[in-house]
């Protein structure tokens, strides 16, 4: 699909709120994407597995996927475009992940920048920290995790190890591989 002269690429900050030191990413993504490809976009960047529900709240709107079971006023993310909701340099929506650990994410735009058709989109360009582990608890399970990972003495230390798969280094994070996600994604 051609560019059009409105299109645009956005710098967005995305901050996990509560996260004590910052877990955040900054992406490059196009103006268009619409709400359900950003969703996508978020999962890959903040490493999550995608195994919860999620939405979009913006002011008192609710975005996501509708549910004919859930009697909820949820408007389709699919037919939503992100510059519709984010317009100028600091406007900011809520990405919620997962109800019952009740992860919050800030998308803030930071920056419009001129659409450049070189540019490969969507892209992570910088971050900090690796991302929770799914069904962690919310931050307060987090911090219990973390405490217990790092004494080998705490009785649930070989347990939580072997649930993470033997290791978790919280400061880790990769650009690059964030970044080869992303270009699977959109081949």
């Amino acid at each position: 699909m051609a560019a059009k002269s409105t299109d645009k690429i956005y710098q967005i900050k995305v901050t996990l709120k509560g996260s004590k030191p910052p877990i955040w990413r900054r992406l490059l993504v196009s103006n268009t994407i619409t709400l359900g490809q950003l969703h996508e976009v978020l999962q890959i960047a903040m490493g999550w597995t995608n195994s919860h529900l999620h939405q979009f709240i913006a002011g008192e709107s609710y975005y996501g996927l509708p549910d004919p079971d859930f009697d909820l006023d949820v408007i389709d993310e699919g037919t939503v475009k992100l510059n519709q909701l984010l317009k100028q340099e600091k406007d900011a929506i809520i990405y919620e992940y997962d109800f019952g650990d009740g992860w919050e994410h800030k998308v803030e735009l930071e920056k419009i920048l001129p659409f450049d058709p070189e540019e490969k989109l969507p892209s992570c360009i910088k971050g900090r920290r690796a991302c929770l582990p799914e069904d962690v608890g919310g931050a307060w399970g987090y911090r219990e995790f973390l405490e217990s990972i790092q004494d080998p003495a705490h009785s649930e230390y070989e347990e939580l190890l072997e649930w993470i798969g033997g290791e978790f280094d919280p400061e880790y994070f990769s650009v690059q591989e964030v970044n080869d996600e992303l270009s699977e994604y959109i081949s």
